[in-house]
């Protein structure tokens, strides 16, 4: 499976964030080529702010699996400082994702946490791909609430 294969899982979940009036951010979780979690973004249907995609798998594989090293995070956006924070903790092993966020994304756009050597993990960390894709979605959904 390629990198757009995944990401396009990722959009999939976001797709239903939009449908569900959520900010379309979707992410997947996989382990060896195979997926083991999908979510999307559900702050509003949750009522929690930190019902991020992100948050959501990696809250729900912290019942099974401490250490993530083994795992690939595919994000449709740039994660935020709450995310990335969550993403170094759990010491991902790799995160993917679509498109940068210049206002609030911290994996290289307003900082770059994954790069910090002040923290103890590093995951790699690949971008752009899908990103007009993933870029557009978002773009879409913000014109239409205007």
């Amino acid at each position: 499976m390629t990198h757009d294969y995944w990401m396009n899982q990722a959009l999939n979940q976001a797709k239903i964030a939009f449908e569900q009036n959520e900010v379309p951010v979707g992410a997947v979780l996989v382990k060896n080529e195979e997926l083991i979690l999908q979510s999307h973004n559900m702050t509003r249907q949750l009522n929690n702010p930190l019902a991020h995609a992100e948050m959501l798998i990696l809250n729900k594989i912290q019942e099974s699996d401490k250490y993530l090293q083994d795992y690939t995070l595919y994000v449709t956006m740039e994660p935020c400082l709450m995310c990335s924070g969550a993403i170094i903790l759990s010491r991902l092993g790799r995160l993917v994702f679509g498109c940068h966020d210049p206002k609030a994304g911290v994996c290289g756009s307003v900082y770059d946490t994954m790069s910090d050597r002040h923290f103890n993990h590093h995951p790699v960390v690949i971008t752009d791909i899908l990103h007009d894709e993933c870029s557009n979605i978002l773009k879409d959904f913000f014109k239409s609430k205007r």
